[in-house]
């Protein structure tokens, strides 16, 4: 979990969004649940496959398609290497749901304490073999230094995995994995409002493939119907 849920994929995160506008990297993020259905599929008996939620995938990817632009180049286009960061982060974290799901929910370690193992592990292995040059820069700046230690860390780290335990255990990888939905519209809204960065009606249109997508995965069908897939015990 420490090397899924944390090392990977907030390095990754950190690269993508450093080379891309906040409003698309974000955006990027929302392919997590498509990623999760996907592993899902290969790795987790205990959940079905719907027929939903693999049209999700589908119709998912076509937004990250459409949002990541891979046929454009130059100025018109985005930085390939920064979406390949950002979606090397959405496999990883997506497929940790997986991992906590399969291995950690039926254990009673809690979940604050899983979190801080997962935490301190990270912290060792980037303390270790990551580039912390200039980290202590921040601290010349009060507004950054606060929104590291209560928006990242209390809160996007601390408080949300403790959460993130409690939703996997409770409504499985797929569904608990749709809660990532929220983080690329508040960011492509922050980017366009806020930060004044250059949003296209395209990357809106994609944002809203992808929420497209996550919401056909979650619809509910009814029983015994729509499973394509389902692994034999």
């Amino acid at each position: 979990m420490s090397f899924l849920a944390t090392t990977i994929y907030y390095y990754c995160f950190a690269k993508g969004t450093a080379l891309l506008e906040s409003g698309i990297a974000g955006a990027l993020s929302g392919s997590i649940p498509i990623f999760s259905t996907i592993i899902t599929f290969l790795f987790l008996k205990e959940e079905k496959v719907t027929t939903n939620k693999l049209i999700g995938v589908i119709v998912g990817l076509i937004g990250v398609l459409f949002i990541a632009r891979p046929w454009e180049n130059g100025s018109t286009g985005l930085n390939t290497v920064g979406v390949i960061y950002m979606l090397i982060g959405s496999l990883s974290v997506g497929t940790s749901f997986v991992y906590a799901r399969k291995y950690l929910t039926k254990t009673t370690i809690a979940p604050a304490a899983l979190t801080s193992y997962q935490v301190l592990i990270a912290i060792i292995v980037i303390g270790l073999f990551g580039d912390l040059q200039g980290i202590g820069n921040i601290q010349s700046d009060s507004t950054a230094l606060i929104g590291v230690l209560v928006g990242l860390g209390v809160l996007g780290t601390g408080l949300a995995f403790i959460l993130y335990y409690i939703i996997v255990k409770h409504l499985g990888a797929v569904i608990a994995s749709t809660s990532t939905y929220i983080p690329p519209v508040i960011s492509l809204l922050i980017g366009a409002f806020l930060v004044n960065e250059t949003i296209l009606i395209s990357d809106w249109v994609s944002m809203f493939i992808i929420l497209l997508g996550v919401y056909i995965m979650n619809k509910k069908q009814k029983s015994g119907k729509g499973v394509f897939f389902r692994q034999r015990s």
